[in-house]
């Protein structure tokens, strides 16, 4: 499989982790030049040989970060043989990250039900064009989901939400709609236990830079993120990061690897003449 990469100062970046501790913001298109979204996903992950891929889906062709085993492991395949996806852009625009959480969860179903946020993602690339079709598809999975999660969605017709989604329900926050522009999450949720709450100390740093640089907000990009979130430090930063992406307007960007180590690089779809299928269908 082969990927188009330009090296550029846009990125995607991939940070280790040793469980999902994730630290992400969507940035509304309404207070950007472009009138686009932003979003961004630091990662934190117990598996740090990240990759992005290529995939022809049922509906939509797209690229996905996945784990480089994920061929190879069969805990990170389902019965169709598509891996966990982790966070992706579709040929319509549709682009989707997530972050565990830990307070949402309200019932019995066993572990072994669990943990199916990725074969989630891959499935709503592959189908999914705006926001409103992926409400539907939460809407339509069967039940129990198998996720406890906070889903964060951007489109090319401008929508921009984050869904708190747990075995049988979701609550949806349209980013579009808040006073400041922007929404952080990590590993908690507004609807859940406020007793179980997890990552409450990274998003608190990220608000914090956020909320106190001189640089405008219709200048938060790529860069600005990396530069601010990503190299932070603690407790942001870690030895458990595996990466970090961000997908701005019609770009993505991703340095496959800890951003204080690894260069960046601009990933594309390929063209369908030119591309190789990655995995899937």
């Amino acid at each position: 499989m082969r990927i188009l990469r330009s090296f550029s100062l846009l990125l995607f970046l991939l940070l280790p982790l040793a469980s999902e501790a994730c630290t992400a913001v969507i940035i509304s298109g309404k207070v950007r030049p472009d009138g686009k979204p932003l979003m961004f996903k630091h990662r934190d992950t117990g598996n740090l040989d990240n990759t992005i891929e290529y995939f022809r889906g049922e509906k939509y062709s797209f690229l996905g970060l996945v784990n480089r085993d994920w061929r190879t492991n069969p805990v990170a395949k389902n019965t169709r043989g598509v891996p966990e996806v982790w966070s992706g852009r579709n040929e319509a625009g549709f682009c989707i990250i997530n972050t565990a959480t830990y307070d949402l969860k309200d019932d019995d179903v066993p572990a072994s039900q669990m943990d199916r946020e990725g074969l989630v993602m891959y499935r709503a690339l592959e189908i999914c064009r705006t926001t409103a079709d992926f409400e539907r598809l939460l809407d339509t999975l069967s039940r129990p989901m198998g996720v406890e999660a906070n889903f964060g969605v951007i489109d090319a017709e401008g929508g921009a939400a984050w869904y708190e989604v747990n075995n049988h329900s979701w609550v949806k926050f349209d980013v579009n709609e808040e006073p400041s522009g922007y929404r952080v999450v990590t590993n908690f949720t507004c609807s859940g236990r406020v007793k179980d709450r997890k990552g409450v100390d990274r998003y608190e740093k990220a608000c914090e830079i956020l909320a106190k640089t001189e640089v405008p907000i219709a200048q938060w990009d790529h860069s600005f993120l990396i530069n601010n979130i990503s190299l932070s430090g603690k407790p942001i930063l870690r030895d458990i990061t595996a990466s970090a992406i961000i997908f701005e307007g019609d770009r993505t960007f991703a340095c496959l690897g800890r951003p204080d180590r690894v260069p960046l690089e601009e990933f594309f779809l390929p063209e369908k003449k030119k591309c190789c299928c990655g995995g899937g269908n």
